[in-house]
């Protein structure tokens, strides 16, 4: 009975969505009667990019912009979320007005630290994408640095847009020493809420659509980053767009408003001065080749 009451409930909200999206605005301004604003960041990583058009579509219609973490990762048409098959995609959603970040360029997994005795830290990851893919590696703090510039580099090259100086390390892991070398040569790392972790990785079965929407409309507060992609490979029947949108609808509809990280009150200051730098990319000391 509760999956049903669950499944009736998305469908209502999907008509919703399919008939009223108009009658919420986008953005986070105080609304004209004085309340205050309820803001929520909505994030996207990249991912097969079949649903990427489907995405933002849904974003569009339902005016809401959010901020984009890319990598360039195999894809089911094209070659690569950031190779030049996808590069008109990613153009239109800085026409759009959407925010762009680092989200390392090989989609690279930190795995542990490494140490050593009267040696800076180094660490080991594991990339998925690109050259490597699968191959442990021990990078130094430089090279990891070098992956996440060369995303923020792609990036910008596709938009002629700059991006934020924020990265979000795959799977969202990281350690202390790993936030400290990024944070040094430029880059703040940005994670996700409890409740904005949006499911869409979890196995279709176990975790129906229907399920997802309920708990995110439930328990989703203000202030809280989302997290979603643009495409799982695991993933039976795909989160977005089917649950995309009556999110997006029944958010609004509980007075909630969408911005970007660039507005996020724990990074807003950090990009401004960033931003104020002459050059981002002099934090980056290029070291030797990967061991």
């Amino acid at each position: 009975m509760r999956r049903a009451d669950g499944l009736a409930r998305a469908v209502g909200w999907a008509v919703l969505a399919t008939f009223a999206p108009a009658l919420w605005a986008g953005g986070c301004a105080v609304s004209p009667g004085g309340a205050a604003a309820k803001p929520l960041y909505l994030t996207f990583d990249t991912g097969h990019m079949a649903v990427a058009p489907l995405i933002a579509d849904a974003l569009k219609k339902n005016d809401v912009q959010a901020t984009f973490f890319a990598a360039q990762e195999r894809t089911q048409t094209g070659n690569g979320s950031l190779g030049s098959d996808w590069a008109s995609w990613w153009k239109a959603r800085a026409a759009e007005g959407h925010e762009f970040a680092s989200h390392t360029y090989d989609h690279t997994y930190w795995r542990a630290d490494v140490t050593a005795k009267n040696q800076p830290v180094r660490f080991r990851v594991r990339p998925s994408a690109g050259p490597l893919e699968g191959q442990e590696q021990v990078w130094t703090a430089a090279q990891y640095c070098e992956g996440i510039h060369k995303s923020e580099l792609r990036l910008q090259e596709i938009t002629g847009q700059k991006t934020l100086p924020l990265f979000r390390a795959p799977g969202g892991k990281t350690s202390p020493e790993l936030l400290k070398a990024t944070r040094n040569c430029g880059y703040a790392h940005v994670g996700w809420a409890p409740a904005g972790f949006l499911g869409d990785e979890l196995s279709s079965e176990k975790f129906p659509n229907a399920q997802l929407l309920e708990k995110a409309l439930r328990d989703i507060k203000s202030g809280d980053i989302l997290l979603a992609h643009l495409g799982i490979w695991s993933r039976q029947d795909p989160w977005a767009p089917a649950v995309l949108e009556p999110l997006i609808v029944g958010l609004k509809a509980r007075g909630f408003c969408f911005a970007t990280l660039r507005e996020h009150p724990q990074y807003k200051r950090w990009i401004e001065q960033r931003e104020a730098k002459p050059s981002g990319a002099a934090d980056i000391k290029v070291s030797g080749g990967r061991s």
